[in-house]
């Protein structure tokens, strides 16, 4: 049983390309965001980035970029993050890490291992896919 929470959640580009191209435990994720369960917040970067991944990495033309952009967007809420955060040596990790402090979210969840290493950037917990499911889940 997965507890409704009133959480806001950023997902990591990597979770969301796993979510669309492979479903698994980040499309779990994803589904129940689209039940909401959860709250997602995103930023133009990282949707930005979302659409250069599944273009140069999987080659989406521009009608399946269009839809897979339409599809998050309709997942998210998207924000401008105002403060620029230097924690982590990869730029668009601290994206990341913006997007959540604007957002005022409690979790990331990510693949990255250098987001994971931080384990908290705040208040806001970093944890995998399969962590955020236990999360979810009670466990």
């Amino acid at each position: 049983m997965v507890k409704n929470l009133s959480n806001i959640v950023v997902l990591e580009t990597n979770i969301f390309v796993s979510a669309l191209m492979f479903g698994g435990k980040p499309g779990q994720v994803m589904e129940l965001a689209s039940q909401k369960v959860f709250s997602v917040v995103t930023s133009p970067v990282l949707l930005g980035e979302l659409v250069e991944t599944l273009s140069k990495k999987f080659d989406f033309d521009t009608l399946h970029l269009r839809l897979a952009e339409k599809k998050i967007k309709q997942l998210t809420r998207v924000v401008q993050p105002t403060t620029e955060i230097n924690v982590v040596r990869d730029t668009s990790d601290n994206r990341v890490l913006e997007t959540a402090v604007e957002g005022k979210a409690q979790y990331i969840v990510t693949g990255d291992s250098d987001l994971l290493d931080l384990k908290q950037y705040k208040n806001i917990t970093i944890l995998t896919v399969t962590e955020f499911l236990r999360v979810l889940e009670g466990k």
